[in-house]
């Protein structure tokens, strides 16, 4: 019995400490704590940290009191993984992602803000589009409910409705661009007050739509803008076309007195499309629909409620950034000399000179779009403070070349320094040319 008991006890003993140490795991270890190959823990671990841009891989054990280490998780640039078996760390793989470089953060932190920015301008941008696009339908669907009674009473009492499709439709000044019933909308609210010049007048139908017609003189070449299209002229013609605008501007600027006189008046809408070219080829001023009048005796000037009217390509710089004076008329007839300039050199452009001459375009072609805004003109003409360009063989003829030095002096953005209308007839009268005996006409 002894003797089996003693073999029992040491059995025991034996089988004891053999449990005891299989809760110690043999593991790989390589870290900077490592004496030997393999060192003993409760855990084995691989350990991989991503510092400076390079890898590092560490394997070894933790002991009891390092458990809470052993979490497959990141740990600031380190990811640990744990595993229970002898030398398991040994093929035990890590799956990392891999960080994102400086670069691609950095890019990151600027596209978002500029994705969530571009996506609210195209949401606001949606809004105003169909806010507008309502506002159209219900102005439409408004006239075509208003009869013609009604709509002379909406002018009469001063309804906004035609203020409101001129401002959406409006362009270039021209009237050729406004929709066929917005045509017909105007002609509605039209009523002849007073016949100011002209040669007679008159009202008709046709296809449903009312016509007021104006009945003038006929010039068969048209407008200075279609005859110089289609026609070039010589240096003696270009001087003609040039003398016959001017003494017409000097005319409306001029106040005479007397019986038969008048009072002093601005265009305010120079251009080439409101010129007409005569049999003779001489040239008259016409549509004077947005002109002032200035007389010393009553010193009264009405220029309306918005003084930036005109067609934008030739508004002078003070009349773009609304500087002029609204209270002078020396400041509108300032801003006619300057777009007599930008005529002037739409004739000169058709000029042939040595055999050369450039096709029709009008001013300032080349640096804003067909139907410039008021902002595309202010950032050339006061901004930038660009002028058309006068080509070098200009300067080969004499009369061409006298006509581009009074341009420069029509364009200068100073409008107190510009030539007055008298001065450039009086140039031009002095110009060594047989065009000079225009003079008694003019």
């Amino acid at each position: 019995m002894l003797q089996g008991g003693s073999w029992f006890f040491s059995m025991a003993i034996l089988i004891i400490p053999t449990c005891l140490a299989n809760d110690l795991w043999q593991c790989i270890c390589d870290g900077p704590g490592c004496t030997q190959d393999t060192c003993r823990g409760r855990k084995c671990f691989v350990t991989i940290e991503n510092a400076d841009g390079f890898t590092k891989q560490t394997k070894g054990c933790f002991s009891e009191h390092l458990m809470e280490q052993c979490k497959s998780t990141v740990q600031g640039t380190a990811t640990t993984k744990c595993c229970d078996a002898d030398m398991c760390n040994g093929n035990l793989t890590i799956h990392q992602a891999e960080p994102d470089p400086p670069a691609k953060k950095q890019l990151q932190l600027i596209l978002i803000p500029l994705l969530v920015i571009l996506l609210l301008l195209l949401l606001v941008t949606v809004y105003f589009c169909r806010a507008r696009w309502h506002h159209r339908k219900r102005l439409l669907t408004r006239l075509h409910e208003l009869g013609d009674t009604d709509m002379l009473k909406a002018s009469i009492v001063g309804d906004s409705t035609l203020g409101d499709l001129l401002d959406d439709y409006c362009t270039t000044g021209s009237g050729s661009g406004l929709p066929f019933l917005v045509q017909r909308t105007v002609a509605r609210q039209i009523t002849l007050v007073e016949c100011v010049g002209f040669i007679a007048s008159d009202m008709t139908s046709r296809n449903s739509s009312t016509q007021l017609w104006l009945i003038t003189h006929y010039h068969e070449s048209g407008s200075l803008y279609e005859y110089l299209q289609r026609t070039t002229v010589d240096p003696e013609g270009c001087l003609w076309l040039a003398l016959s605008i001017i003494c017409g501007l000097v005319h409306l600027h001029v106040e005479i007195f007397g019986t038969q006189g008048k009072p002093a008046i601005a265009h305010r809408d120079l251009k080439s499309r409101n010129i007409l070219v005569k049999k003779n080829k001489q040239c008259c001023i016409a549509d004077l629909g947005l002109a002032v009048m200035h007389s010393q005796t009553s010193d009264y000037l009405d220029i309306g409620n918005n003084p930036r009217v005109g067609t934008k390509r030739y508004m002078a710089p003070e009349v773009l950034d609304e500087t002029i004076r609204t209270d002078s008329f020396e400041s509108y007839k300032q801003t006619d000399v300057w777009a007599f300039g930008l005529v002037l050199w739409e004739i000169a452009r058709r000029t042939v000179i040595n055999g050369m001459v450039e096709e029709y375009k009008p001013p300032f072609f080349d640096v804003v779009p067909s139907d410039p805004s008021f902002e595309d003109m202010k950032k050339v003409v006061c901004t930038d403070q660009q002028r058309p360009r006068i080509p070098n063989n200009w300067h080969s003829d004499t009369i061409v070349s006298a006509l581009a030095k009074i341009m420069k002096e029509c364009w200068y953005q100073s409008p107190s320094a510009r030539l007055t209308a008298l001065r450039i007839k009086k140039t031009l009268h002095k110009l060594n040319s047989p065009v000079n005996n225009f003079k008694e006409e003019c």
